[in-house]
């Protein structure tokens, strides 16, 4: 049985909670299963120095766990240094965010996310995203409401895990399945079914590609899910 008692096709329990810290400019605190993470939006009125001048804005992430979420504690990034885990993430969040707005229409203004791991249970990157777009959307709102900026068009974003365990394709893995999984695969994508990201790793044996198009189907189910949370 899996965790939550859930079948190959089910998501974990997903909680939202938005408005969490009051001090960002939007927050968002997601919870699949007992993976929790907090989304915090910071608008800056200035952009990087390549896009100085251009007209165009940027958005970009953080991404990082804090030193008990996990079931040993781990050093602070802060006093050792990023990992090149914590870059590929924060790449990853940032490409997908960036995906969900025509940058030339917010101006020249930085929308910085930073997404800390409260608790992590699998899947931490793949909430990441899926919380942080929740909490852009709600910037840019906030952005609306005070005069500063009409809020643009929004591409809606989710992110998911898929993989396969035993021989069996299963959705939204939590730590347990991850950790001995034979296929991982984590996969971002827009409202209208298009890929914006995928990453997947065969951790046994390659997979075919009816394989691959069973995860890719599991995870359109469970990204159209996600996306009712824009509702």
């Amino acid at each position: 049985m899996r965790s939550h008692q859930r079948n190959n096709e089910q998501l974990r329990p997903v909680q939202v909670e938005r408005g969490f810290q009051p001090g960002a400019d939007a927050s968002v605190l997601i919870k699949m299963g007992n993976t929790h993470v907090l989304c915090a939006v910071t608008v800056e009125e200035t952009v990087p120095p390549f896009l100085r001048d251009s007209g165009r804005g940027w958005i970009t992430a953080e991404y990082g766990m804090l030193p008990c979420s996990t079931n040993s504690r781990m050093a602070r990034e802060a006093a050792r240094g990023r990992s090149g885990r914590t870059y590929e993430i924060q790449r990853l969040i940032g490409r997908s965010l960036r995906m969900m707005v025509d940058l030339d229409s917010i101006g020249e203004r930085t929308l910085r996310v930073d997404c800390d791991v409260l608790n992590a249970d699998g899947g931490t990157r793949t909430a990441a995203i899926t919380g942080a777009a929740l909490a852009l959307y709600d910037a840019f709102a906030k952005l609306d409401n005070e005069g500063t900026l009409a809020r643009p068009e929004l591409m809606p974003v989710a992110a998911i895990s898929a993989g396969i365990v035993n021989g069996e394709a299963r959705l939204d893995l939590d730590y347990s399945e991850d950790s001995t999984a034979e296929v991982d695969a984590n996969f971002v994508m827009s409202a209208d079914g298009r890929i914006i990201e995928v990453q997947s790793t065969a951790e046994a044996r390659p997979f075919s590609r009816t394989q691959f198009n069973e995860l890719l189907d599991l995870a359109e189910k469970g990204v159209q899910e996600l996306l009712e949370l824009w509702l």
